[in-house]
């Protein structure tokens, strides 16, 4: 087998009764995905089903106007989402209008927030649960920053720790701990532009760490302990969950185009040659080459292209991929989670299928590494079978979710956003 090919999921095609049985279902509700990442634009349309999601609806685009996750040119993003969005209506056969949004960027912060309510010794009521969250998110956070999550992590009554739902307990006082996420007002604002002027209203931004783990992660490997990283085009994201709920999050500004720069300068060669040249002939350890294998490097003008050895190249690329893996290593040292992740790492993203990115990252963390696909989908399966449509397929897996819980009112962030619009347009 190629060392270059990664280990992909089995896809098992369904019996013809299980076909007969999907064609007479009644239709179900869509929910749509869209990742705005730095290399490319990625929609996904879910049908959603009570027994699970049939992905009807794929498209993709390159994407142009973003740097390192944040919007710079708002006319070529809105430019290249139409691109994607119409792509994804042509193969759903359907039109589009409400979106589920990915945010990332190193303008993301994250951190862990306590909140503590009286309950005077009666049992706790729904309305208690909602005040004790939101004493948690009273913080102080930057001017140019806005809350995008709130996630409960926990529960504790009285001297009882470990609750995942209070209600119906009794006791004196109501604690919880919570992970809020908060990025930069602006760009929250550029990229909510962005999709308004491309005819799509936004149902909800949703860390694009969090929307990849709910297509990546088993509720097994939240419950052990386990952190994903998504390494992106413009961004590596960092989440972390042990016994089965979110306890950290990181990003950090560096990802795969980092690479294709690295391999631009360093063998002085066109961006897009080096991204031709680092899906070709990438790995992510430079001793399983071999040292006299040769490839053409082209150059700038008219000049006859140079012959540089792959081991040179991806020396280049081992030097960056360490760097970053090291980082994020570093962090969840920092953050005294690395202990409790039982589970292992799962990579994912589009810079994932660098080859042998597997074996370096055990290497560096000492620990299990997988690389994640999308799982737990019907439907174009083959179309999305890869991690750099993770986010858009955790999207439609989130929107699911909160669609469920009905937790989209006038007092969530995006309601808060279209306000603020409406004022200032």
């Amino acid at each position: 087998m190629d060392e270059k090919e990664d280990l992909k999921p089995i896809i098992i095609a369904g019996t013809e009764q299980d076909e007969e049985f999907l064609d007479e279902r009644e239709p179900g509700e869509l929910v749509v995905g869209l990742d705005i990442g730095t290399t490319k634009i990625c929609c996904v349309v879910g049908e959603v089903f009570e027994d699970g999601i049939d992905i009807i609806g794929v498209g993709t685009a390159p994407s142009v106007g973003l740097k390192k996750g944040v919007v710079v040119n708002i006319e070529s993003t809105v430019k290249s989402i139409r691109q994607a969005v119409r792509q994804a209506e042509e193969t759903a056969g359907c039109d589009l209008r409400t979106v589920y949004v990915g945010i990332a960027g190193n303008h993301i912060k994250g951190f862990n927030s306590p909140g503590i309510i009286a309950i005077n010794g009666r049992e706790i009521r729904e309305s208690d649960v909602e005040d004790v969250i939101v004493a948690a998110r009273t913080v102080k956070i930057s001017e140019n920053q806005q809350i995008i999550h709130v996630l409960p992590q926990e529960y504790m009554v009285d001297d009882h720790t470990g609750i995942q739902n209070p209600l119906g307990m009794t006791g004196v006082r109501l604690v919880t701990n919570v992970h809020i996420v908060t990025a930069d007002m602006a760009a929250v604002h550029n990229l909510y532009t962005c999709c308004d002027k491309a005819g799509l209203e936004v149902a909800d931004m949703v860390l694009e760490s969090i929307a990849s783990a709910h297509a990546t992660l088993s509720p097994d490997e939240m419950e052990l302990g386990v952190a994903l990283l998504d390494i992106g085009g413009g961004t590596t994201d960092l989440a972390v969950f042990c016994d089965g709920t979110i306890r950290h999050t990181c990003e950090i500004g560096l990802g795969g185009h980092n690479l294709t720069n690295d391999l631009s300068v360093g063998l002085r060669t066109p961006l897009q040659d080096a991204e031709r040249l680092k899906e070709d002939f990438g790995y992510a350890i430079s001793s399983v080459v071999k040292p006299n294998h040769v490839v053409d490097v082209p150059t700038v003008g008219d000049r006859e292209p140079r012959k540089v050895t792959q081991k040179v190249l991806v020396d280049i690329l081992q030097a960056r991929m360490v760097e970053i893996l090291e980082m994020v290593n570093q962090d969840l040292i920092n953050c005294g989670l690395k202990n409790r992740i039982n589970g292992g790492i799962v990579l994912t993203g589009g810079t994932a299928l660098l080859a042998n990115l597997a074996d370096l990252a055990e290497q560096i963390f000492d620990l299990p590494v997988r690389i994640g696909y999308p799982v737990q989908i019907g439907g174009r399966v083959e179309e999305v079978q890869t991690p750099r449509c993770t986010t858009g397929v955790g999207l439609v897996m989130y929107g699911r979710q909160h669609q469920v819980d009905n937790r989209y009112s006038d007092s969530s962030m995006v309601g808060r956003m279209k306000d603020w619009l409406r004022k200032i347009m």
